[in-house]
């Protein structure tokens, strides 16, 4: 059984439980049958002998012949005796004469001749509480038999039929239910193991098979939504890191070029300390969005402390673009629900974004909206039109041309803004409304 298929196995199961409830249908009707062909047979010689004593004469302790009645068939026999002495014999084979014979002395009493194929019925004739004589009934089973023969030959030919309308129908219809099973295996084997973007989509989930399409389908999506995080987990890990390792390795090959005084080393230290730092910050606030998502818990850090931190790392950039930062404090302080490295790196592309675009300053403000801190970042620039305000959020794609001698990026900064607040539950939006460039970052209250 192992070896054959889940149809054939199914197809197995159900011709041997329709079978054998078959055979039990075939001989549980035949019994009963002969059983009823047999109590007939017995109901018609007693019958017959009885009709038959009812017509003898009794006179003065003497046993005659009346009349006979009518309706003897050919396969019918009637011994009448008196005593031992036949009054009247029918011409029957010497077998069941003999059996005949053989009754006259007893009661009242079945005998079924052997190899005669022929059920005899002794009866006495009592008068007067005297026994005057006996009379044998008997009758051919010919005719039962026959009827037992055509009723077994009959049950199993409609048993063969049954058997044979079931297996065609059950063929069909495990075909027709593992139809969807076989398409969901094709289908899934033409996939490719991280192409999941597909679905089997069955439709509204209305039987077993189906439910588990869509549980399928659910699991694929969620996979297929891990894997697309993990490529632009990639994606921005490799954009966040561009920077600082092109310092690095710059700074490196600009100090082994020649020798210097050693306060020269000193200086190109410190710069590749401070880049190697930033690179470790950008990967730890990675990985912790990465852990939020999965469901990781979550620090505070102070709402200013995050700007100015975020501010410091974009210090090389304001003072390449000559370009004023401004941090306005807070009325109170307060607190965030996010780890300050990735607060920062929430706002870090965000302030980065507005120092390529804006001509002249870049100004934070910090205030609080319900159960959430907003960072209202603000540059001197064009600003966002109403037509990419939501655009500019998508990996790879830029707002219209910064300004002369800034480096456009390569468009994923605002959409790894954007993930990385949205994994806490915050949010990051541009004010196509606002003079120059404006975005509002929102982050959840600690």
């Amino acid at each position: 059984m192992r070896r054959l298929g889940l149809r054939r196995r199914l197809l197995v199961f159900v011709g041997a439980v329709v079978t054998a409830s078959l055979l039990g249908l075939v001989a549980g009707f035949n019994v009963i049958l002969a059983n009823v062909l047999d109590r007939d047979a017995r109901d018609l010689v007693r019958t017959r002998a009885v009709a038959q004593i009812d017509s003898l004469r009794t006179d003065r302790g003497r046993l005659s012949i009346g009349e006979v009645p009518d309706d003897r068939s050919a396969d019918a026999y009637v011994w009448i005796f008196a005593g031992d002495r036949p009054l009247e014999r029918p011409r029957a084979p010497a077998p069941i004469d003999r059996a005949a014979r053989e009754l006259v002395r007893g009661g009242a009493r079945f005998l079924d001749v052997d190899g005669a194929d022929t059920l005899l019925y002794a009866a006495p004739v009592v008068a007067h509480g005297r026994r005057l004589g006996t009379v044998v009934a008997g009758v051919s089973l010919a005719p039962y038999e026959q009827t037992r023969r055509l009723a077994l030959l009959a049950s199993l030919a409609l048993g063969g039929f049954v058997l044979l309308l079931v297996l065609v129908t059950a063929r069909w219809l495990i075909g027709a239910s593992l139809r969807p099973v076989v398409r969901m295996t094709r289908q899934a084997a033409a996939w490719s193991e991280l192409d999941v973007e597909h679905g089997f989509a069955l439709g509204t989930p209305n039987d077993e098979l189906t439910e588990l399409a869509a549980t399928l389908d659910g699991l694929l999506d969620r996979l297929a939504a891990s894997l697309r995080r993990e490529r632009r987990f990639s994606a921005e890990l490799s954009h966040e890191l561009r920077t600082p390792l092109a310092r690095v390795l710059a700074e490196a090959e600009l100090a082994l070029r020649r020798n210097r005084e050693p306060h020269e080393y000193r200086q190109a230290l410190e710069l590749i300390h401070r880049n190697a730092e930033q690179l470790a910050r950008t990967v730890d606030a990675l990985v912790a969005a990465a852990r939020y998502e999965a469901g990781g818990e979550r620090g505070t850090a102070d709402a200013h402390s995050v700007a100015e931190g975020a501010a410091r790392a974009c210090a090389g950039l304001a003072a390449e673009r000559q370009m004023e930062l401004q941090i306005s404090e807070p009325k109170r302080r307060l607190r965030i629900g996010v780890d300050a490295d990735l607060a920062e790196r929430i706002l870090q592309p965000v302030l980065e974004n507005a120092f390529r675009y804006g001509t002249s300053r870049v100004r934070i403000a910090i205030g609080r909206e319900s159960s959430s801190v907003v960072y209202a970042i603000e540059d001197d620039g064009p600003g966002v039109s109403s037509d990419e305000d939501d655009r500019i959020f998508e990996p790879g794609v830029r707002g219209r041309a910064p300004r002369a001698g800034s480096h456009p990026g390569a468009g994923l900064g605002l959409s790894l803004a954007r993930r990385l607040a949205r994994s806490v539950d915050g949010d990051v939006v541009a004010d196509p409304a606002a003079d120059g460039g404006r975005f509002l970052v929102r982050l959840p209250t600690g």
